[in-house]
């Protein structure tokens, strides 16, 4: 049964998860963490969200990334980073004309796509 899962996890990892604002590659998962690449087209965002199990830290490796933390705006370059609290409303947005590149850290008991509230959303995800 460990071996399945241990497949199972595996299978998960470097896989590409398709959005209508880019890309994300899940590249470490384990208890209560999972770290993932996120690519974000240029002119797109991911929706005004937030989590109730989950702190992140995201990490700028390529382009600049605009970030919206609790009604405060963030313009990080490459190297610098940011810590999104639990419960804190967010979003990751790429107004420029290069596609970004962040890693993102997370940390909870619910690393799920199912802790995500969005309350804005330009894709009709809300």
């Amino acid at each position: 049964m460990v071996e399945n899962m241990v497949k199972d996890q595996v299978h998960e990892l470097n896989k590409e998860y398709h959005r209508p604002w880019g890309y994300y590659v899940v590249i470490a998962l384990g208890d209560g963490f999972q770290t993932k690449i996120i690519h974000v087209n240029p002119g797109q965002k991911l929706s005004v969200q937030s989590h109730n199990h989950r702190s992140e830290h995201w990490v700028v490796l390529s382009g600049t990334a605009k970030v919206v933390l609790e009604g405060k705006d963030y313009i990080l370059s490459r190297g610098h980073s940011i810590d999104i609290p639990v419960k804190a409303i967010h979003s990751l947005q790429n107004p420029y004309e290069e596609p970004i590149k962040v890693i993102e850290v997370q940390m909870g008991d619910d690393l799920s796509e199912n802790d995500i509230i969005r309350y804005e959303d330009m894709y009709g995800r809300v």
